[in-house]
């Protein structure tokens, strides 16, 4: 990674930010107060100046052939969620923890899940060859951070979901339909990164 783009994303993380959730787009929705949400955690790992990503696999009950980040829920074990994020990744794709420097936090993102997923920013020190995890990742994929942070790239689409209408970040990448959380947590880095 160039120090000109380290030193972009370390100023962005200094920016401040408020979490977002997956109902940030859909006014009128009210989310009971009490609710109980499990703490998980995302890596969104830049390698060279690619985010790398993953398509869940199609026999996955939650997200099937989805676009995400490499993550899941937080362990008893993981000493923080910066763990969290690193120990996912190493099952998921084969990212060694040692390989990436953890750069800082992003704001918290509430998932329609019941998850309060925090994205672990991380700079990719040394290469690696990626193994997805065939009971979890389809395919290891990798996004110009350049096309991600640009807000341009971003579409608002919406669907029926639960029985009314649904409205969501899009950030078509090729033949990648990013969109959901993944598109809205690239979304609110594209916001700091470019204020």
């Amino acid at each position: 990674m160039s120090n000109r783009l380290v030193a972009a994303l370390e100023t962005a993380l200094t920016r401040p930010a408020r979490a977002s959730s997956d109902y940030d787009l859909n006014s009128g929705t009210v989310l009971p107060a009490n609710r109980v949400l499990r703490p998980a955690a995302v890596l969104v790992g830049i390698r060279g100046a690619d985010v790398v990503l993953t398509k869940r696999a199609s026999h996955l009950r939650h997200h099937p052939g989805q676009i995400a980040f490499p993550g899941g829920g937080q362990d008893a074990g993981d000493a923080d969620l910066a763990a969290t994020a690193l120990r996912e990744a190493e099952e998921e794709i084969g990212l060694p923890r040692v390989a990436a420097r953890i750069m800082g936090a992003l704001p918290a993102h509430e998932t329609v899940t019941g998850y309060m997923v925090t994205p672990i920013l991380a700079e990719i020190t040394t290469p690696f060859t990626p193994r997805p995890d065939p009971g979890e990742v389809a395919e290891v994929f990798s996004v110009p951070l350049a096309h991600l942070l640009d807000p341009a790239r971003f579409r608002v689409e919406r669907r029926i979901w639960r029985g009314t209408w649904r409205r969501y970040y899009v950030v078509p990448w090729g033949p990648y339909y990013i969109w959901g959380a993944t598109a809205r947590i690239l979304r609110g880095l594209a916001d700091r990164v470019r204020p």
